[in-house]
C-alpha cells in the first residue's frame, strides 16, 4: 500500500513537473530581457549586440531568449514598438483610461489632433533610443521608411484615425476619409521628426530652433484639417438697395 501510494504520487508529480518547468520558462517577465537589450543599445549600440549579451544581462539563457524571438533584430523591433507605443499613449491621453479625467481637447477633435502629434513629435525626438540609432544605426529605419509599415507605424495610424474621425463628428475637422487623413498626418510628422533637426541645425534634436519648428508644425495641422471656409464666388452676395423706379425717358425719378 505504501509503495503504491508512492508510485502514485511520483506519476502524478511528472507531468506537473513539466508544467511547473514550462511556467517557470514562461514565467521571466518580456519587461526585464527588453530592458536589457535597451541598455545595451544605448551602451554599444545595434550592430553589436548579440543574443548572449542580451541573455547575460538580463539574466536568463539563450534558449529562453529563442523561445520568444528569432534573433537580435527581432528583439529590437520588440523594443522599439514597446517605447514608440508608451510615447504615443502619453501624447494622445485617452478619456477613457480607468481613474483618468477626459481630455481637455476632448470637445474640440482637430486641437486633440494637432495637440498630440506635436507632443509625439518632439518627444521621439529627443528620446535616447532614436538618438542612439540615428547616430549608430540608421539603417535600422531603413525598411520603416522605404519598404513596409511596422506595427508601430500601424498603432500610430489607429490612434490617429480615431482621432479624425471624433474631430469630423464634432465639426473641427474637415470631412474626409480618416485614413487617408491620418497618413498625411503621420508622414508630415516623420518629416519634422527625423528630418526637421537637420533643416534647422539643431542635430541634436533641441533648442529654440526646434521649438519655432514646432510651432508651425502646429499651424501645419491646424489648417490642413481645419473645415473650408465658402470661397468668395459661393459666398452670398450682401443685400442690394432697391433701384428707384424708370420714367419712360429712362430717368430714375
Amino acid at each position: 500500500m505504501v509503495s503504491q501510494r508512492i508510485n502514485s504520487r511520483a506519476d502524478s508529480s511528472e507531468p506537473e513537473a513539466g508544467r511547473v518547468a514550462l511556467r517557470a520558462a514562461n514565467a521571466i517577465p518580456e519587461e526585464r530581457i527588453l530592458d536589457a537589450a535597451y541598455q545595451l543599445l544605448l551602451t554599444i549600440g545595434m550592430q553589436r549586440i548579440t543574443m548572449a549579451d542580451i541573455a547575460r544581462r538580463a539574466g536568463v539563457s539563450r534558449a529562453t531568449l529563442y523561445r520568444r524571438w528569432g534573433g537580435v533584430r527581432e528583439v529590437l523591433g520588440t523594443l522599439t514598438t514597446r517605447v514608440w507605443t508608451e510615447l504615443a499613449e502619453s501624447a494622445f491621453p485617452s478619456a477613457d483610461a480607468a481613474g483618468a479625467a477626459p481630455a481637455p481637447q476632448a470637445a474640440h477633435g482637430r486641437a486633440h489632433v494637432v495637440d498630440g502629434v506635436a507632443r509625439l513629435v518632439a518627444a521621439i525626438r529627443v528620446h535616447p533610443l532614436l538618438r542612439k540609432i540615428i547616430e549608430l544605426d540608421p539603417d535600422f529605419l531603413t525598411p520603416y521608411l522605404l519598404k513596409r509599415r511596422g506595427a508601430n507605424t500601424n498603432h500610430q495610424l489607429a490612434m490617429l484615425e480615431a482621432g479624425l474621425q471624433a474631430g469630423i463628428a464634432d465639426g473641427s475637422i474637415r470631412p474626409g476619409d480618416p485614413a487617408l487623413l491620418a497618413r498625411a498626418v503621420l508622414l508630415t510628422a516623420w518629416s519634422f521628426t527625423l528630418t526637421g533637426p537637420v533643416f534647422v541645425d539643431a542635430p541634436e534634436g533641441t533648442g529654440e530652433a526646434v521649438g519655432r519648428l514646432d510651432d508651425e508644425l502646429r499651424l501645419l495641422l491646424d489648417r490642413y484639417l481645419a473645415p473650408e471656409a465658402p470661397s468668395a464666388s459661393c459666398a452670398p452676395s450682401a443685400p442690394q438697395a432697391p433701384s428707384a423706379p424708370l420714367t419712360e425717358g429712362g430717368t430714375e425719378q
